[in-house]
């Protein structure tokens, strides 16, 4: 896994020290960095202020289009400011042609309009948790045995017609194999029929970092359920828009969509 990752990524070791504070993770789009600062301390990241712990901890993400620098300030308790300007890897994503997929799913009719502001709100909300839990610290597994049969950041072509990038990382195994919780946290949602995604779980891992699993066939857990790394919580299915039996796994941070592969562990 860390040679898959280490060819295509620019930057995913240990980062230099800013204001004598570590950086781990991968400063490039889709990475996830995360590390601890002083207690009392604040943080920016291009203006927008970073979510700083009562121990200090912090994480931050960037998304698939993000720009080549971004500025990161801290600002400890005593006054003294520390600025870096982070060199954030680009990346470059492959077009996967998905075909196969239920018409409706590609282009959703009117009558799914009212329903799908419904699901996608719940989505939103759950998604815009935001506790002192720092289970993200722990690390993230595969939720799923099974080959990866789609990539974050790809550019979709649909049934033919083109379409918005896949945000996920898809895990392709028989109807029925276990799903399991990357990370621990509370189930912020679950749903066994939402009209795209099927059976659809999303975990609050803490600090705004969520896991998205969805197209299962089984939701196993309840809204509210705190479940740890590696318990059951569905099984592998092909609702919603799916072509085949598979797992999609999201990484949120807020609304920060990022990518699960640079966050597996080796085995």
């Amino acid at each position: 896994m860390k040679k898959l990752i280490a060819s295509t990524i620019l930057s995913l070791v240990a980062l230099g020290p800013v204001a004598a504070t570590d950086l781990h993770g991968s400063i490039a789009q889709g990475g996830m960095v995360w590390g601890q600062v002083p207690v009392g301390s604040e943080i920016l990241l291009d203006g927008a202020t970073v979510k700083v712990g009562p121990k200090g901890n912090f994480v931050f993400g960037f998304s698939r289009d993000a720009a080549k620098e971004a500025k990161l300030v801290i600002i400890k308790r005593d006054g003294s400011r520390h600025e870096k300007t982070l060199a954030v890897a680009q990346r470059k994503f492959n077009v996967e042609r998905v075909e196969g997929l239920p018409p409706k799913t590609v282009t959703p009719p009117p009558e799914w309009r009212e329903r799908r502001k419904v699901e996608t709100g719940r989505v939103r909300t759950a998604r815009a948790e935001n506790t002192n839990a720092t289970e993200w610290l722990k690390g993230f597994l595969k939720p799923a045995d099974g080959r990866f049969s789609g990539f974050y950041g790809s550019q979709r072509i649909l049934n033919g017609k083109p379409r918005s990038p896949h945000y996920g990382l898809d895990i392709a195994g028989p109807i029925g194999k276990p799903v399991v919780a990357p990370a621990g946290g509370i189930v912020r949602l679950a749903a066994s029929d939402f009209l795209l995604e099927g059976g659809i779980v999303i975990i609050d891992h803490g600090f705004g970092v969520s896991s998205t699993l969805f197209h299962m066939n089984s939701v196993d857990v309840k809204e509210g359920l705190r479940v740890k790394r590696g318990d059951q919580i569905g099984t592998i299915g092909a609702k919603g828009r799916a072509s085949g039996p598979h797992v999609d796994w999201r990484i949120n941070w807020g609304a920060v969509r990022l990518d699960p592969l640079l966050l597996i562990e080796e085995k």
